[in-house]
């Protein structure tokens, strides 16, 4: 009840783009006491694709919404292709607030007056985001930086959005059986988790400290400083760094940079990050990329940001060779380590769309293959079969496009693979080699060690719970709604077919009755056997009839 108003603005747009059948299927239209007309006035049909209509939902419900769909366009294991594609068309523009509360912001979370940090401070923001907006100033001690402030109240408006959200996830799935298949609730999980970081400037500082440790012997690669005494949840200071921005192809040739030099040198710092470290940079799209003079390429806006776990590593290092190799059962032995596999996933089909990708990419050298969309058409492939892929992994997918996109843009003949493909055959000799092969196989021979180890502890365990009689026993029968409905449906018949003998005996018994007692058969002036014959007989029709309609006589 606290945020009826903002139910409602939800409500309205979800019907303002087609959406009505969802608002009621889900109980909305009563509990919000929307008029009928709403759903039922006859409307045009829409041209536009259900992803452009989910699109324009997010648009009209604002920031939360908008930073949600983002989120969501790097998730092709989750949704489809065509949504996607939608998805990733949404902008994140909003006009800038006033300069008067960004230096009440950085005042209270700073605790000092701005004019004490900074010896000069643009009045007017260089970008402005939903989340947050940039300007430039000097410090105090004459260097140049960077500062973000957070929108004020935008961290209780996403709160909000997200409760309301959570909530309404919730219900659909238990009213809708399409939300609940592609679990709703858990989806939304994931992204308010990602977008709960990004509100919190901390992280992103402590981000920007960890890749530009890794890159601190490499004079190509610059990340800027953070200076961690002006920053805080909501403000974030950096250093400033003026740069050209791979985007802009004219001022890149009239600084005389060259641009396959640029394409390797992001390609390499890219996959750096992903296979040395296993931390790295999540949107390195051409705004958050600069190049600075002797062609230093420079990494800002680190929001966004990918971790891969040593075993992540492992398995997407697996992924990578397999695709080398185009090896099917390689390709199907990786995405079942990465992800979460259903107990009903069918195999021979599975087996089938991963070879049909395999033909798509036979014969065709790896310098002419697109890594990035090859490993999101396996994720793809993942969704067709709920197969849940860590959301790390899918961003790294987004990440690798991403990089590929800009890379063709600087150097049409440059391709990533030229550089995947040395770093791949590294990781095939690392993997096979003695020290390698020991380790894993020391490693194996430990976790079976422990598990030797805890046996007798967990049969004790057992023994116990059985000796107490609290040893539960699950049996899972397939299709069991189905079978109880048959059972149910039969125990009906049976009981409507043994009131129907029951009657036609009591009849019987009244017939007899009156012969043998030469008796009238009326009943309060009503032929009460003529009567009780006709309802045996509509009962007994009615019986064959259901039979006969259920195809099982």
């Amino acid at each position: 009840m606290r945020h009826i108003s903002r139910y409602r603005d939800i409500a309205i747009a979800l019907i303002r783009h087609g959406f009505g059948i969802v608002v009621e299927e889900i109980g909305f239209a009563q509990f919000l006491s929307l008029p009928q007309r709403m759903f039922f006035e006859p409307k045009k049909k829409d041209p536009k694709s259900v992803g452009e209509r989910i699109r324009l939902v997010l648009q009209e419900l604002g920031p939360t919404f908008v930073k949600l769909g983002q989120i969501a366009s790097t998730r092709p294991d989750l949704l489809p292709e065509e949504i996607i594609r939608e998805l990733e068309k949404l902008q994140d523009r909003v006009p800038p607030f006033s300069f008067q509360e960004v230096r009440g912001i950085i005042q209270e979370e700073l605790a000092d007056e701005p004019d004490n940090i900074f010896q000069h401070f643009e009045d007017t923001p260089l970008a402005a985001a939903s989340i947050g907006q940039v300007h430039q100033a000097v410090l105090r001690s004459g260097e140049k930086v960077a500062v973000k402030v957070q929108r004020p109240n935008i961290a209780s408006v996403i709160e909000t959005d997200l409760e309301i959200l959570q909530d309404l996830a919730a219900l659909a799935e238990h009213r809708l059986e399409w939300a609940a298949r592609y679990q709703i609730r858990n989806m939304v999980d994931e992204f308010s988790k990602s977008l709960r970081a990004e509100l919190d400037y901390t992280m992103e500082s402590r981000n920007a400290e960890k890749i530009a440790k890794q890159f601190g012997n490499d004079p190509a690669i610059y990340v800027p400083k953070v200076f961690l005494e002006y920053s805080a949840k909501k403000v974030l200071t950096m250093e400033y760094v003026d740069g050209v921005k791979l985007n802009e192809p004219d001022k890149l040739k009239q600084y005389g940079y060259n641009p396959k030099n640029l394409a390797e040198r992001l390609a390499k710092a890219i996959f750096h990050q992903i296979f040395n470290n296993g931390f790295f940079h999540g949107d390195p799209h051409p705004g958050n990329v600069l190049v600075l003079p002797g062609e230093v390429i420079a990494f800002i806006d680190f929001g966004m940001v990918g971790r891969l776990s040593p075993e992540m590593k492992y398995h997407f290092s697996s992924l990578v060779i397999a695709l080398m190799r185009q090896s099917t059962d390689g390709v199907i032995k990786a995405i079942f380590r990465m992800g979460l596999v259903p107990d009903d996933v069918n195999m021979a089909q599975l087996r089938g769309d991963v070879e049909q990708l395999r033909e798509k990419y036979y014969g065709v050298p790896l310098s002419q293959i697109s890594l990035g969309e090859a490993v999101n058409d396996l994720f793809r492939t993942a969704f067709r079969h709920s197969i849940r892929i860590p959301p790390d992994l899918t961003l790294l997918g987004k990440t690798l496009l991403t990089v590929e996109g800009v890379v063709e843009k600087l150097d049409p003949a440059f391709r990533i693979f030229d550089i995947a493909e040395p770093i791949g055959r590294q990781l095939l000799k690392e993997r096979l080699h003695p020290k390698s092969v020991a380790e894993t196989v020391w490693n194996r021979v430990s976790d079976y060690g422990e598990l030797l180890l805890d046996l007798p502890k967990h049969m004790k365990e057992v023994t116990s719970l059985i000796k107490q009689g609290r040893l539960r026993l699950e049996i899972a029968v397939p299709e069991l709604d189905l079978f109880l409905k048959k059972l149910d449906r039969i125990s009906n018949r049976l009981s409507f077919s043994i009131v129907l003998l029951s009657f036609s005996i009591i009849m019987v018994g009244v017939i007899i009755g009156s012969s043998l007692g030469r008796q009238s058969t009326l009943l309060w002036q009503f032929p009460a056997i003529e009567m009780g014959l006709g309802l045996a007989m509509i009962m007994f029709l009615w019986l064959l009839y259901s039979i006969f309609k259920s195809g099982r006589f």
